[in-house]
C-alpha cells in the first residue's frame, strides 16, 4: 500500500482528471488533472454535489455514480459533455468504478475523465505530422507503438519501453501478441477491431506482460493509420500503466477498513470489537498504551470508520513542541499576537473542523495549555492568541498517551477535570510482549511489506532466529519489531532470514537475560535496560535510541519517567 505522499504526488502529475464521490454525491477528492480540465479549484468544490459542479444532462437522465453505486459495477468510456467553470462545455470521456468498505458495500465512486478534445487533436497531429509524431512519441507519458497489417510492430516509443521493460531494438519486426502477451489478443484485440471494423476504440482496460513476466494493468486507445491514398497501413495503440491508478483505489478503500492493524491475539479481537464500536459515535476517545504500539492506526483506523470518514484527521505531537509554541499550534494566533506572528495562522482545532483531532502524548501538554483544551472539550470553541472572539468548532478529539495519567494528576501534572474529559472511552493497546502469538504475524507482514518496498523476495524466518524473536521483551513494541525486520533485511541475501542477520543485541539478549527471569516489575526491567544501554555507549543519547529502537524523544522522557541522569 503506498503512502499518503505516493499518491498525491500520483494526482498531482496524472493529467487525467480523478475525483471521488461519496454515497451522497458530494465530490471528497478533486486532484489537479480534474482542476486542469474544469477549471474548478479542489478547496472550492470539496463538498458540492457532482451535479452542482459539472452540471451535466447525464445528472438527470443516468447518474454514473448512482449506477455504479447501485450495481457495484465499473463502467467505462461514458461519453458525455460537462460544464467547466466558465459554464463552457467540455467533451470528456468518463470511468467510473466503486468504491467498497470491508464488508463489501459500496460507500462511493472513483471516476476518471479526459476531456476528448485533446484526444482528438492528438491523434490529428499523429496523422498529419510525421516529424511532429515522433517528437511527440518520444516526449508523452503514454506507450505508443504501431503495426502494420501483419500485426508487426513498426515503432515503439520510449515510454512504451519504460512500462513494458522491452528495448524498442528488440521488439521491431515482431508480432505484437509475441510482445504483450495478453489474454485479449486471441480473441478481443482492441487494435484487431479497429483495423477491421475502422471504429477506434478508448480507454479499453487490459492487462499486459512485461519483460520480467509480470502482468501491468493498463488503458489501451485504439485508431487506423492510413497513408495519403486513405488506404489503412495498419494501427496505432496507445497505452497507459494504470498500476498507480489502481493503487490509489486501493488506498482509497484501504481508509475504511482495519487492515493496518495486525493481531489475531484474542484480547486484539476485542480491541477491533472495540473500535468498530466506538467509531460510529463521537465519544472521546482516550488510547493507553506503550511507545510503539499502534495507537497512530487505532486512531485513525477509529476516524476512517465513523461517520466523519471524509473530513480533516489532524495529528498533533504534543511531545515534540515547546511550550511555548504549542498554545499557538493548537489554537492558532492573530496577526501581531507575538513577536514574529506577521499574519494570522489556523491552529490545528481550526484545521481539524467538521472532523477528527487526534492528540497524540497528550499527557505532555503543560497545565497552562490544559486550560484552553478544557473549554473546547466542554464548549466546542477556543480563542486564538491575540483574539478576544472565540472561535466555534465541531470536532471529535482522539488522544494518546503512555503516561500514567493517574500518577500525573497526583503530581499537579495533569487537570483531574481534563483527565475525565478525555477517558469516556479509554481503549487499551497491549503491549508486544503480552501478544507474543501475534509476532509470527506481524514478521510476515513486516516481510511482504519491505520485499514489496525493496524488490527482494525473501520467504520467511528460520525456526530458530523465531525463537530468538519470540524470547524477546520488546521494549519498543511493533516498531523495534518492524526495525530489527529492516536490519535484517539488509544483511540477508537469501530466502530465509537467519539467526546471523539479526541486529547484535536482539541475539546475543545479554540485557534481557540479565534481568528477565526475575519477578521484578516491568518499570523497573525497562529502568535498568536503558541504564545498561547507556552505559554501554558512553550516555551518547542517539547512539542509546538507536541500540533500542526507540527515538531520543522517547528515551528522553523515559529517562526523565525513571529519573535517570548523567551516567
Amino acid at each position: 500500500m503506498i503512502t499518503q505522499e505516493a499518491y498525491e504526488d500520483f494526482l498531482e502529475k496524472f493529467s487525467d482528471g480523478v475525483i471521488a464521490i461519496d454515497k451522497n454525491l458530494r465530490i471528497i477528492s478533486f486532484s489537479r488533472g480534474a482542476e486542469r480540465i474544469t477549471g474548478h479549484r479542489a478547496n472550492e468544490v470539496t463538498g458540492l454535489t457532482c451535479k452542482e459542479v459539472f452540471k451535466s444532462t447525464i445528472c438527470e437522465k443516468s447518474c454514473i455514480v448512482k449506477i455504479v453505486s447501485k450495481t457495484g459495477k465499473p463502467v467505462s468510456n461514458i461519453r458525455e459533455d460537462i460544464k467547466n467553470v466558465n459554464n463552457e462545455t467540455i467533451p470528456v470521456s468518463i470511468n467510473a468504478s466503486p468504491l467498497l468498505n470491508i464488508h463489501g458495500e459500496v460507500i462511493g465512486v472513483v471516476m476518471s475523465f479526459r476531456n476528448v478534445l485533446e484526444v482528438y487533436k492528438l491523434t490529428a497531429d499523429l496523422f498529419k505530422e510525421s516529424v511532429r509524431l515522433q517528437s511527440i512519441l518520444n516526449s508523452i507519458a503514454d506507450g505508443v507503438f504501431t503495426v502494420d497489417t501483419n500485426w508487426l510492430i513498426t515503432s515503439f516509443n520510449p515510454s512504451a519501453e519504460k512500462i513494458t521493460g522491452y528495448k524498442k531494438k528488440d521488439v521491431i519486426g515482431k508480432p505484437c501478441s509475441t510482445v504483450f502477451g495478453s489474454e485479449v489478443c486471441s480473441k478481443d484485440c482492441p487494435l484487431r477491431k479497429t483495423i477491421e471494423t475502422g471504429n477506434t476504440i478508448t480507454n479499453f482496460e487490459m492487462g499486459i506482460i512485461n519483460e520480467k513476466g509480470e502482468k501491468i494493468p493498463v488503458s489501451v486507445s485504439t485508431a487506423l493509420l492510413i497513408d495519403e491514398k486513405n488506404e489503412i497501413i495498419g494501427g496505432v495503440e496507445t497505452f497507459r500503466d494504470l498500476t498507480v491508478l489502481k493503487q490509489l483505489t486501493n488506498e482509497l478503500k484501504g481508509r475504511y477498513s482495519f487492515g493496518n492493524i495486525v493481531g489475531k491475539n484474542p484480547r486484539m479481537q476485542e480491541l477491533y470489537n472495540l473500535i468498530e464500536t466506538v467509531s460510529n459515535t463521537n465519544s472521546t476517545v482516550l488510547l493507553l498504551g506503550e511507545t510503539g504500539t499502534g495507537k497512530d492506526l487505532v486512531a485513525r483506523a477509529i476516524h476512517y470508520n465513523s461517520p466523519r470518514r471524509d473530513k480533516p484527521f489532524i495529528k498533533v505531537s504534543c511531545a515534540a513542541l515547546p511550550e511555548s509554541l504549542l498554545e499557538s499550534e493548537l489554537f492558532g494566533h492573530k496577526k501581531g499576537a507575538f513577536t514574529g506572528a506577521i499574519r494570522d495562522k489556523p491552529g490545528r482545532f481550526k484545521l481539524a473542523d467538521t472532523g477528527t483531532i487526534f492528540l497524540d502524548e497528550v499527557g505532555e501538554i503543560p497545565v497552562s495549555v490544559q486550560v484552553k483544551l478544557l473549554r473546547v472539550l466542554e464548549e466546542q470553541e477556543f480563542e486564538p492568541l491575540g483574539d478576544t472572539k472565540p472561535t466555534k468548532v465541531d470536532v471529535r478529539i482522539i488522544s494518546a498517551t503512555n503516561r500514567d495519567l493517574k500518577e500525573a494528576m497526583k503530581e499537579g501534572k495533569f487537570r483531574e477535570d481534563l483527565f475525565y474529559r478525555l477517558n469516556v472511552v479509554p481503549i487499551y493497546i497491549p503491549p508486544l510482549r503480552e501478544r507474543k502469538d501475534d509476532i509470527p504475524l506481524f514478521v510476515e507482514h513486516f516481510i511482504q511489506k519491505f520485499n514489496k518496498e525493496t524488490g527482494r523476495n525473501i520467504l520467511s524466518v528460520s525456526r530458530k532466529a523465531m525463537e530468538i524473536l519470540l524470547d524477546n521483551t520488546w521494549t519498543g513494541n511493533v516498531r523495534q519489531l518492524e526495525n530489527v525486520i529492516e536490519h535484517a533485511f539488509v544483511h540477508c541475501d537469501g530466502k530465509t532470514i537467519q539467526v546471523q542477520h539479526l541486529p547484535e543485541e536482539i541475539r546475543s539478549k545479554k540485557v534481557e537475560d540479565r534481568f528477565l527471569d526475575t519477578d521484578r516489575p516491568f518499570e523497573e526491567i525497562e529502568r535498568l535496560v536503558i541504564v545498561n544501554a547507556l552505559k554501554k555507549n558512553n550516555h551518547d543519547r542517539e547512539k542509546t535510541a538507536h541500540v533500542l529502537h526507540i527515538s531520543r524523544t522517547t528515551l528522553w522522557r523515559k529517562m526523565k519517567k525513571y529519573g535517570i541522569k548523567k551516567i
